[in-house]
């Protein structure tokens, strides 16, 4: 399968996980309406697909919203593959995606240097 037609699933495959979610159709209490779908990595030959969770909520919920979604992998195949056409579906792998969180807190504690920053500034001009 072309590199372009797989973008295109993991886009595809993005879009409609996140439409169940948010729906509130994965009925697993640990699966939180707040949890987002980063990406999707589907492999070249269609047999696994990464999908990459991640959320503002704390880690430990996080985790469990991810177990949910992997306890709920087939009833999620299951509806999507009822859309898509294609010959063979993926079968989901849900991980943690820190990556989002991360780079959140660092503009954070950017933010807080260039203020300390500023501050250090006003005090020395005040001298």
């Amino acid at each position: 399968m072309g590199q372009y037609r797989i973008q295109r699933l993991n886009d595809q495959l993005r879009d409609e996980i996140s439409q169940l979610i948010l729906r509130g159709e994965v009925k697993d209490p640990r699966v939180s309406t707040f949890l987002s779908i980063n990406r999707v990595e589907v492999t070249s030959d269609l047999s696994y697909a990464k999908v990459y969770v991640s959320s503002f909520l704390p880690d430990n919920q996080v985790g469990k919203g991810v177990d949910g979604l992997n306890a709920a992998a087939g009833f999620i195949q299951r509806e999507i593959a009822k859309k898509l056409r294609i010959r063979q579906f993926p079968k989901l792998q849900f991980h943690v995606d820190a990556g989002m969180k991360a780079g959140f807190e660092m503009v954070q504690k950017l933010n807080e240097l260039e203020k300390e920053e500023k501050e250090r500034e006003t005090s020395s001009s005040e001298e």
